[in-house]
């Protein structure tokens, strides 16, 4: 049987763009066009398998920000709490400003995410406190962003990420806990508490609902209040504080606001 040869992929391109380039083609043209030729040759759409991501466990959760705690660094100790409370990606976090977070309505303002779009994430009201001190402190520093770096710049990606693999190391574990894990995380978890998809969908940022389907196989806005009931049993810290009392046996009078600060991390 004589072995058919097919023309190089660059030279069929060159013919096909000498028919196609009076036709002005956009990109749904081309969609369309490919979609239809495809279905004229019986070419089927060849589907890889889809791996489950890695999620952390409950237990490596409460590890992990332990050895978060322990380093007394707060501004990465806000920095993980966020990414754990919002579910935000990366390349989002590093965006944030301190005019996206709206401590009021204890949402945080996602501008151009992923697929160019902007969303609200939610985070406890528990957390605001802590947010709001760090936030006055950032911007009297001359801060834009809600994170920065000691050179005053906003971190990059692979700078959240070399934080958190750290922490990794720090606590023992052997899975790298990245952004994204965290991420998988939540969003399973939250799931696993029942909360519909429906209300996962708009904060998470996925296209539709149906790209939530790999957390149903693992296992807010509407109804923030949801959101807020369910969030107070995430297991990132098995550490536990009453605010008040604490203020009220240890508050003096010139305690700089790095202190005060403290108070409202362990919520």
């Amino acid at each position: 049987m004589e072995e058919f040869k097919r023309t190089p992929v660059k030279q069929k391109t060159k013919q096909i763009l000498k028919l196609l380039r009076k036709e002005n083609p956009d990109y749904n043209y081309l969609r369309e066009l490919f979609r239809n030729l495809r279905r004229e040759l019986e070419v089927e759409v060849v589907t890889l398998d889809q791996k489950l991501p890695y999620v952390p466990t409950e237990e490596e959760i409460r590890k992990y920000y332990q050895a978060v705690w322990q380093s007394r660094n707060m501004q990465h100790v806000i920095m993980i709490k966020t990414l754990l409370y919002t579910g935000v990606r990366v390349s989002e976090l590093v965006m944030v400003q301190i005019a996206d977070v709206d401590l009021d309505r204890c949402q945080i303002r996602i501008n151009q995410g992923k697929g160019k779009k902007d969303r609200i994430v939610p985070f406890p009201e528990s957390f605001k406190e802590i947010l709001a001190i760090h936030s006055e402190a950032t911007r009297k520093k001359g801060g834009k962003y809600l994170f920065e770096s000691s050179w005053k710049k906003g971190y990059t990606t692979r700078g959240i990420r070399k934080i958190l693999e750290f922490y990794t190391k720090q606590a023992g574990i052997t899975n790298s806990i990245s952004p994204h894990k965290l991420r998988h995380f939540l969003f399973t978890w939250l799931k696993k508490q029942g909360i519909d998809d429906a209300l996962i969908q708009p904060y998470s940022g996925h296209e539709s609902r149906q790209s939530l389907e790999i957390y149903s196989k693992l296992s807010i806005g509407d109804a923030q209040s949801n959101y807020e009931n369910i969030i107070r049993k995430l297991p990132h810290s098995s550490l536990k504080c009453n605010t008040v009392t604490f203020f009220c046996k240890n508050l003096k009078w010139g305690f700089p606001l790095q202190f005060l600060s403290w108070c409202f991390i362990i919520i």
